[in-house]
């Protein structure tokens, strides 16, 4: 059950608290390693949003989790979710925290997708490149791997989407034998 503007408010509000008290660096590390909880752990994530475990147990156990590894201001937050039950959102306001800090300081996500993993070199250069290129001065890169690409890439950035897969080679290649330019069509 998704619901993007109940995060988008939530996150504001933190975002906002955090300039408030000058902390919205450290909060935004919290908001980072909770994504790494959320993204490492499906059952933490299950966990928040299972409607069976009572909220005194969800805010001891986010208690126990948390309470070390991160700032005062994000625990509060997460308890605070939890006391109006709507911790259930915990994962979806953390990525709008991201975004709108991201959006607050002109840093762009670009996701590359790739056939197999690209070294550290090679993905300096197509920032480097991306810099040069766009009006993008800050770019925060997001790499994973799906085989299924054969070779090639992807890249998406800003609502564009670069496709130079080897499977999308292929699939524009099936397409034209399927069409058949060769052989007049008979109506």
């Amino acid at each position: 059950m998704l619901n993007p503007r109940l995060a988008g408010r939530y996150a504001k509000s933190l975002l906002d608290l955090a300039r408030e008290r000058d902390q919205v660096a450290a909060v935004y590390n919290d908001m980072k390693y909770l994504q790494g909880v959320c993204k490492q752990s499906p059952e933490f994530v299950q966990m928040i949003k299972s409607p069976v475990i009572s909220i005194e147990k969800k805010a001891k156990i986010l208690e126990a989790l948390l309470k070390e590894k991160i700032t005062g201001v994000t625990y509060l937050f997460t308890q605070l979710l939890v006391s109006k039950n709507r911790e259930f959102y915990l994962p979806e306001i953390v990525e709008a925290f991201i975004d709108q800090y991201n959006a607050l300081n002109g840093i762009h996500k670009v996701k590359l997708t790739t056939a197999v993993p690209v070294s550290e070199s090679v993905k300096k250069s197509l920032v480097e490149r991306l810099i040069r290129e766009t009006d993008i001065e800050h770019i925060e890169l997001e790499s994973k791997v799906r085989e299924e690409l054969i070779g090639g890439f992807i890249l998406e950035f800003d609502n564009n989407l670069v496709d130079a897969s080897i499977a999308r080679d292929l699939r524009d290649v099936k397409a034209q034998f399927d069409k058949n330019f060769y052989l007049q069509q008979i109506r």
